[in-house]
């Protein structure tokens, strides 16, 4: 468990900075990848719904969100694929692998992000936002 007086600082930061909005920003995502990883263990990438992000915000503090939650890629991006949905911006979830013999690795992200590990990996699945999200 984090430390409380910790995560009472980081929430008031969150407040100071970015208002209610803000703040509701980051419940929204907290609770989004917590959802997302039940549904993942429960039914697969089929059984995912998230609802809609709150107005306001920014994609920063999404982010900053998901790194303090502790989701694993596919948990991040999936929350993050809802997040532009919301703004009308149909961005694809990609899953890849790494080649045979090389230790498997998986790794998720959203298309058209930069990321390191986007060479190594070959894709496997693309997937486009629902389209009840946009």
């Amino acid at each position: 468990m984090a430390d409380p007086v910790r995560a009472l600082r980081a929430l008031i930061r969150v407040t100071r900075r970015h208002g209610p909005p803000g703040l509701a920003l980051v419940a929204w995502t907290m609770l989004a990848c917590r959802r997302v990883r039940r549904q993942l263990a429960r039914g697969g990438l089929d059984a995912v719904r998230i609802p809609a992000p709150p107005a306001g915000g920014t994609d920063a503090l999404v982010r900053l969100a998901l790194l303090r939650c502790g989701g694993n890629c596919l948990e991040r991006s999936l929350v993050l694929q809802r997040w532009h949905a919301r703004r009308r911006v149909d961005r694809t979830v990609v899953i890849g692998v790494s080649p045979p013999g090389a230790g498997f690795h998986a790794h998720a992200w959203l298309d058209g992000d930069p990321d390191p590990h986007r060479r190594e990996l070959m894709e496997i699945l693309r997937r486009p936002a629902p389209p009840t999200w946009l």
